[in-house]
């Protein structure tokens, strides 16, 4: 969770500085809060997305070259990846609008109790119901909230910042794959082995973060606004506004956390991916 944070809270001037505040204010569990609904939705998102690539490919090589497993250019896979993140953008918006709500309720009540001035805010609360009580309890009571108060756009909130990052992102997340593991495959052969397969994943998810983590940023600021008095009027006032104020550097908050888990992550994913497609085309034959 700690990206979150660390993107739309300009008070971080680190990686552990997020960490220890984090830790300080809500313990264990602030370091989970938001993420049950991307948990449970992992499987379906990941399998509409790559479903949505091979379906993609297959179609464009059968129409330029008469048959769906002929080998597809790297335009051909470009194209299919970026299809495949603008697929998700549909499944993923409300997810990422309730884990960022979650994530970020707390710092937004602080800086409203902050705001009201001084006498507002007791240096400790005598009794629990003085602490001001949250606004979401959970994922489903967020989701509900907002599209109560916001309607189905709240629900959609910074989804022109995610088909921007996922568009390109998946773009590069395919297409690097693809390069890589036909460098990494041994002479003769046209797929390397599993250790070249794990090698290439964990590269390939490195570099579509690369490229997405500038327009995360702007995703999680969009997504967090929602929260009190709105801050940003849309996609490029939100941009412009976080590069005057905290520069350039602003757009590659998180980058190293999010490339640090994506290495292992789609290491793993690929390795699936790989051996489900080997299952399929063992019972086909």
């Amino acid at each position: 969770m700690t990206p979150v944070r660390i993107q739309t809270e300009p008070k971080y001037t680190g990686i552990w500085h997020c960490i220890r505040d984090t830790y300080h204010r809500e313990r264990v569990w602030g370091f989970y809060r938001g993420l049950s609904l991307p948990v449970c939705t992992v499987s379906l998102v990941s399998s509409v997305s790559f479903g949505t690539y091979r379906h993609c490919l297959a179609h464009i090589c059968r129409l330029r070259y008469g048959s769906p497993d002929a080998k597809p250019a790297k335009a051909d896979i470009t194209l299919s990846g970026c299809a495949s993140g603008l697929v998700r953008v549909f499944l993923t918006s409300p997810t990422e609008v309730a884990k960022v709500r979650l994530q970020t309720q707390t710092q937004m009540q602080q800086r409203r109790l902050s705001a009201s001035g001084p006498s507002a805010v007791p240096p400790v609360c005598p009794a629990p119901p003085a602490c001001p009580e949250p606004k979401y309890r959970g994922p489903l009571h967020c989701l509900a909230t907002v599209a109560r108060e916001e309607g189905l756009r709240g629900l959609y909130k910074g989804s022109s910042a995610l088909l921007l990052r996922d568009g390109h992102s998946f773009a590069t997340y395919f297409l690097s794959y693809a390069v890589l593991c036909e460098c990494l495959s041994p002479a003769g052969h046209s797929h390397p082995d599993v250790l070249g397969v794990l090698v290439a994943g964990g590269c390939a998810g490195v570099l579509a973060w690369a490229v997405a983590t500038p327009m995360d940023v702007i995703k999680s600021r969009l997504q967090a606004d929602g929260q009190g008095q709105r801050r940003y009027r849309g996609l490029l006032h939100c941009l412009v506004t976080s590069v005057r104020e905290e520069g350039p550097r602003v757009l590659f908050k998180g980058l190293l956390i999010n490339c640090g888990r994506a290495f292992p992550v789609n290491m793993v994913v690929f390795v699936a991916y790989e051996a489900v497609l080997r299952l399929t085309r063992g019972l086909l034959t």
